[in-house]
C-alpha cells in the first residue's frame, strides 16, 4: 500500500507539474528574465485569460529590447486585441531602427491596423521598388500610334502610408502622364529619337503627390509602333462622306422619279379633259342640227377640211425609206 501510494503522490506531482507549465508559462518567464525583459508571472496568467498569446507579446518584446526600443506591454497587448500583428509591427520598428528611418510606434500600429504591411514598408523605404506599367497606347500629333512600357522605381513614404494612395494609383497617373507626353508631341519620330523626353515630362507633373510612395525615377523600358491613326480616321471620313453623297444623290434620284411620275399622273388627267371634251363635240353638232344652226351641207364641208387636213399630215409624214437614208 505505502508503495502505490508514492507511485499515486508521484503521479500526482508530475500531472500538478506539467499542468502548472501549461497555464503558467515559467520557460517563457524565464527566457524573457535572462533576455531583460521584466515581467511577471501573474501577467503570462493575465493574457491567457485575456485571449492573448503570451509567447507573441514576449518575443516582441524580447526582440525591441535587444534592439534598444523602449515598448511597453501594455502597448502591444493593446494593439493585439485591436486586431493587430504583434511580430510584423515589432520587425518594422526594429528595422526602422537599424536604417535610421524615424518611425514611432503609434504610426507603425495605425498603419498596421489600416490593412498596409508596414514592415514591407520600411523594407520598401531602404530598398526601392520597381514595377512595371501595363503597355500604355497613346498617338501622336502626326498620326501615329505608339505603345510604352515603363519602369517605376517607387520607395515607400512611411508619413503618407495612412490615407496614401496605393501602387494602383501611381501606375494610372504614370500611364496619363505618357499618354499626354505622347500627345504633345509634333511626330512620333521625336519619341522614338528621345524617350527620355517622357521620362522628364511625367516626372515634372508631380504624380505622386497624395500617394504613400515616392517615384525616384520613370525609366521607358520600351516603344512600339502601332497603327497609322491618322489614316485610318481619313479613310473612314471619306467612307462616311462618300455615303453621305450616295445617300444624297438617291434622294434626288427618288425626287426626280415622284417628279416624273407626277407629270405622267398630270398628262393622264389633261388627256382625259381632252378626251371628255371631244366627246362633248358630237354632242354640240347635234343639238346644232335640232336647232337649226348646222345645215347638211356645212357638216359635209367640214368632213372634206377634216379629210384634206389628213391627207397633208400624211403627206407630210417621212416615209420608212426617207428615215433610213
Amino acid at each position: 500500500m505505502e508503495i502505490g501510494a508514492l507511485i499515486f503522490l508521484i503521479v500526482a506531482i508530475g500531472v500538478g507539474i506539467y499542468i502548472l507549465f501549461i497555464f503558467i508559462p515559467v520557460g517563457l518567464w524565464f527566457s524573457a528574465l535572462l533576455s531583460g525583459v521584466r515581467i511577471s508571472l501573474i501577467q503570462l496568467v493575465f493574457m491567457r485569460w485575456r485571449r492573448v498569446p503570451p509567447n507573441v507579446i514576449v518575443r516582441s518584446m524580447i526582440e525591441a529590447h535587444k534592439a534598444g526600443l523602449h515598448i511597453t506591454r501594455d502597448d502591444l497587448e493593446a494593439h493585439f486585441l485591436a486586431g493587430g500583428h504583434v511580430e510584423q509591427v515589432t520587425h518594422a520598428l526594429v528595422s526602422a531602427s537599424k536604417a535610421n528611418i524615424e518611425l514611432p510606434f503609434k504610426m507603425a500600429t495605425a498603419i498596421d491596423l489600416a490593412g498596409r504591411d508596414v514592415y514591407e514598408a520600411v523594407q520598401m523605404s531602404v530598398i526601392p521598388k520597381v514595377i512595371n506599367t501595363p503597355p500604355v497606347t497613346a498617338v501622336s500629333k502626326d498620326g501615329i500610334q505608339l505603345i510604352a512600357k515603363a519602369r517605376v522605381t517607387l520607395r515607400a513614404n512611411i508619413r503618407q502610408l495612412v490615407g496614401g494612395a496605393g501602387e494602383e494609383t501611381v501606375l494610372a497617373r504614370v500611364g496619363e502622364g505618357i499618354v499626354s507626353s505622347i500627345g504633345s508631341s509634333e511626330s512620333h519620330k521625336t519619341v522614338l529619337e528621345n524617350p527620355d523626353f517622357i521620362s522628364r515630362v511625367v516626372l515634372e507633373k508631380g504624380l505622386d503627390a497624395g500617394t504613400a510612395f515616392e517615384i525616384l525615377s520613370i525609366d521607358i523600358a520600351d516603344i512600339d509602333i502601332g497603327k497609322n491613326i491618322g489614316a485610318v480616321l481619313q479613310t473612314d471620313q471619306a467612307e462616311a462622306d462618300l455615303k453621305i453623297a450616295q445617300a444624297k444623290a438617291e434622294e434626288r434620284r427618288a425626287m426626280a422619279v415622284a417628279t416624273e411620275q407626277e407629270n405622267k399622273a398630270l398628262a393622264q388627267e389633261m388627256r382625259a379633259k381632252v378626251i371628255e371634251a371631244e366627246a362633248e363635240v358630237p354632242k354640240a353638232m347635234a343639238e346644232a342640227f335640232r336647232s337649226g344652226h348646222l345645215g347638211v351641207m356645212d357638216y359635209y364641208r367640214m368632213k372634206n377640211i377634216e379629210a384634206d387636213t389628213s391627207m397633208r399630215e400624211n403627206i407630210a409624214k417621212p416615209s420608212p425609206k426617207d428615215k433610213k437614208k
